[in-house]
């Protein structure tokens, strides 16, 4: 009774509890190999991408970046073969740089990149690692080239780019895939200079061009002579990833503002790893460029309808009352 009555203790539920029963272990032999993802998608076909603007009203400029989980042949099972990519971006300023900073006659960019604790499957701490700041260091190197800085002298704008859900580096059913072995970063920086800018151009900053980013890999294929070219990869629906490349890409000025090559590709294959890279980049643009059009007709056809249904409105109000 003394037991019962102590209220420092957490008493166990009233009701039972039965374990979870699952149809297979995952320890059956040949059973994790039957759940990896195989790639259905042709080599240069791209996943879809969903991209929205002004998102974060108190933001001078934001978008908001997913591309679902790439299809591909494997059974049944309620844990996902694949990850997919959400990252949200922010846009703060141009704004005024503080009096007791030293002049400066162009714009001061700054960008941050971090993953959300739950973004993969490793959980992530809340202090900035090694691998985020190394993505915060190439997208500012992305976009140094496209703001036209000389607008804003002694002004800073802070970019801050949010991974909500980030490509796994290899495939959960492998050893050593819950950390992945780097591969999804190339992912997960071309989806960040893709919403950052877009965030730019929403923000209403002066650039030179659109820059959005793309990513392209050199796979194992036996059937073509070792190995194959394929546009944005998934890293979890391939064994082995040879070499891959993630560049900042300008369509109409036809300039790479960034280039981040892993693996050994050697220097001859080097020309046409950065090619395909730019070709999947040239299909974020085409994305961004419908965002941007269909926003442009929007706000265009909102104004009209403001300025010439005005007193329509107001007398519209008027015979309701």
């Amino acid at each position: 009774m003394a037991a019962l009555s102590d209220r420092r203790r957490i008493n166990a539920p009233s009701g039972g509890t039965s374990a979870p029963v699952f149809s297979k272990a995952l320890k059956e032999p040949g059973y994790l190999e039957e759940l990896r993802p195989q790639r259905i998608r042709a080599p240069k076909e791209l996943r879809k991408i969903f991209l929205q603007t002004s998102i974060i009203p108190s933001a001078s400029g934001s978008a908001y970046l997913e591309i679902p989980n790439a299809p591909s042949s494997h059974p049944a099972t309620l844990i996902p073969p694949t990850s997919s990519l959400k990252i949200a971006a922010s846009v703060q300023g141009p704004k005024p740089l503080p009096r007791s900073a030293p002049f400066s006659p162009t714009l001061l960019l700054s960008t941050t990149v971090k993953f959300a604790p739950f973004a993969t499957r490793h959980r992530r701490g809340y202090i900035r690692d090694a691998a985020e700041r190394d993505l915060g260091v190439h997208l500012e190197t992305a976009l140094r080239g496209v703001i036209i800085g000389e607008r804003w002298p002694k002004s800073g704008v802070e970019i801050v780019v949010t991974v909500l859900e980030g490509d796994e580096g290899a495939w959960w059913g492998q050893e050593g895939g819950s950390n992945g072995s780097g591969w999804g970063l190339l992912n997960v920086l071309a989806g960040c200079i893709t919403a950052a800018g877009s965030a730019i151009i929403d923000a209403g900053i002066d650039c030179v061009d659109m820059v959005s980013g793309g990513v392209a890999a050199f796979v194992q294929d036996p059937s073509a002579d070792g190995r194959l070219l394929v546009l944005d990869p998934s890293p979890a629906e391939h064994r082995d990833i040879i070499a891959a490349c993630a560049v900042g890409y300008l369509h109409s000025r036809d300039e790479v503002t960034e280039v981040w090559l892993r693996g050994d590709a050697g220097l001859e294959a080097a020309d046409s790893l950065i090619e395909g890279a730019a070709q999947a980049a040239e299909g974020s643009f085409s994305v961004m460029k419908e965002v941007f059009i269909e926003n442009l007709e929007k706000n265009g056809n909102a104004q009209g309808l403001e300025g010439a249904g005005g007193k329509r409105k107001h007398a519209d109000v008027e015979m309701a009352g």
